[in-house]
């Protein structure tokens, strides 16, 4: 994902910037099934300006040099793709469906992945950013257009609540606990923990200033500030700030997963590995990936790392290596579980569900 949405959107539509990676049109959705709503943006939402100034080419991204380890993305075949418009974006699973934002809809997509349709398109607030959550029987929704964050109801796919505070960052991330919903809500360095009981921030904790994703494991939240190089845990019981971790340079997004907190460095695009135990980094992994954007997420008992220009790239735990990363066009936000792997196709307004058995 990208520090601004529309001016990335319009970097990478360059014709030409490219050229070992051809881009794929985005397909028009098919005809909804009865009772289920049309993948179109909603009636009267904003669409993207085609005439937006273009801005200059990123170089290419290197990727990892391991003979055998890349391929093209043109050797996968989804087992399903949804056209939502837009520009389909962060995710979040639930235990029958998978979430989708789309900032310039105003929209929340629910995909139903036992039919593998477009089950609803919930209206949020103004552009839906910095990632999504799910706990307490809900979808929660940064919203960086008018700095709140909306909860979805996942029984009746609507918003049932419209909470006064909004994301830091629009690169960022929002996390659940066992009784709280957390996100950076001030640049200076303000982490708010959200009551689902009240929909009203309970209390503010000091971190680092550019701070901008958090995740929750192992009974605390792990803040990630990329001016810092830093990965900060935060107590979930007692609010209190009790470690400051050194990882590889610019981490911005961060997962949780086989005893270990993993950050995407933009820096240099490697993965640091911190034990959850010992509070330190154990290795930092090599992906070739560095520049602005991505997202990493754990399922499958691997790691899954996303980027424009390298979609996928595969991390196997057991070895703290990529053993597999494809280049081509797509990518922007990743999810393991419920079936497949889901890779959220930005420039191509759709979203992949993908067979990991069948890569």
């Amino acid at each position: 994902m990208t520090t601004n949405r529309f001016l990335q959107i319009s970097t990478f539509l360059v014709v030409g910037a490219y050229t070992p990676f051809l881009l794929m049109q985005a397909q028009e959705p098919p005809a909804p099934a009865a009772g289920q709503t049309p993948a179109a943006a909603v009636e009267g939402q904003p669409t993207p300006n085609p005439n937006r100034k273009k801005g200059p080419p990123r170089p290419p991204r290197p990727g990892v040099s391991t003979p055998g380890v890349k391929r093209e993305m043109t050797t996968i075949a989804p087992m399903a793709e949804f056209p939502t418009g837009g520009t389909p974006d962060w995710q979040v699973l639930t235990d029958d469906a998978v979430w989708v934002s789309n900032g310039p809809t105003n929209t929340v997509h629910r995909l139903d992945i036992k039919t593998n349709t477009i089950a609803a398109n919930i209206a949020v607030g103004k552009r839906p950013c910095s990632g999504l959550a799910a706990g307490f029987g809900s979808v929660w929704v940064p919203n960086c257009g008018d700095k709140t964050m909306s909860r979805i109801d996942i029984r009746t796919n609507t918003v049932v609540a419209t909470i006064a505070v909004g994301p830091a960052d629009s690169e960022g991330g929002v996390a659940t606990s066992d009784d709280a919903v957390w996100m950076i809500t001030d640049p200076a360095g303000k982490l708010s923990r959200i009551d689902p009981k009240t929909n009203e921030v309970a209390a503010t904790i000091d971190i680092p200033a550019g701070s901008a994703a958090v995740v929750y494991g192992n009974g605390a939240v792990w803040v990630t500030s990329p001016k810092a190089n830093m990965l900060t845990r935060v107590d979930a019981k007692t609010n209190k700030v009790t470690d400051s971790i050194e990882t590889g340079p610019g981490p911005r997004f961060a997962t949780f997963g086989g005893g270990a907190v993993w950050t995407l460095n933009q820096g240099d695009g490697t993965v640091s590995r911190v034990d959850v135990k010992t509070r330190k980094v154990v290795a930092n992994i090599e992906l070739g990936i560095p520049g602005t954007g991505g997202e990493i997420a754990y399922g499958f008992g691997h790691v899954w790392a996303t980027v424009f220009q390298i979609p996928i790239t595969e991390i196997d735990p057991a070895t703290n290596t990529v053993v597999r990363q494809w280049v081509g066009p797509g990518g922007d936000s990743i999810r393991a579980g419920n079936g497949g792997v889901w890779l959220s196709n930005l420039r191509e307004k759709n979203v992949w569900r993908i067979d990991q058995t069948k890569f």
